[in-house]
């Protein structure tokens, strides 16, 4: 299970380091791809297996369902923890990202988000201000 926030420089070349605590989950292979609002989504192998799985169940009829697919797979990536425990980000997904020197980790649940360090303090903080907003619509879903 991944949980926690975790700030991390990236080099020159592209690397980041993962967080220690989740290195041994992302060992035996994992996936970066394009996430939503402005994120990197990385999944260890397995878990990667069973979303891409569903993603390519969608009717391929609807356009949000292609869009959709499209936007997560063709932007897929293996990536590797190489022995000083990082991983590459390739320049697509970065510029996707928008990323800078910084990166947050954040851990949930079955996946990772890697985003930039400003964006996001400033998602976090518009999250926090409408948390009462969002835990009432989390309420209608029985949560």
């Amino acid at each position: 299970m991944f949980i926690g926030e975790y700030t991390h420089s990236v080099d020159g070349k592209g690397r980041v380091a993962a967080p220690s605590k989740f290195r041994s989950k992302l060992k035996k292979g994992a996936i970066v791809t394009r996430g939503l609002d402005s994120s990197l989504f990385l999944y260890p192998l397995e878990e990667w297996k069973e979303l891409a799985e569903k993603i390519s169940s969608l009717p391929l009829g609807q356009g949000n369902s292609r869009a959709f697919a499209r936007l997560m797979l063709s932007g897929a990536m293996d990536v590797s923890i190489d022995s000083q425990g990082r991983i590459l980000l390739p320049d697509y997904l970065r510029k996707y990202a928008q990323m800078g020197k910084k990166v947050v980790f954040a851990g949930l649940y079955n996946r990772l988000e890697i985003w930039d360090e400003k964006l996001w303090k400033s998602y976090r903080v518009q999250a926090e201000k409408s948390s009462n907003e969002i835990a009432e619509a989390m309420g209608e879903l029985g949560i």
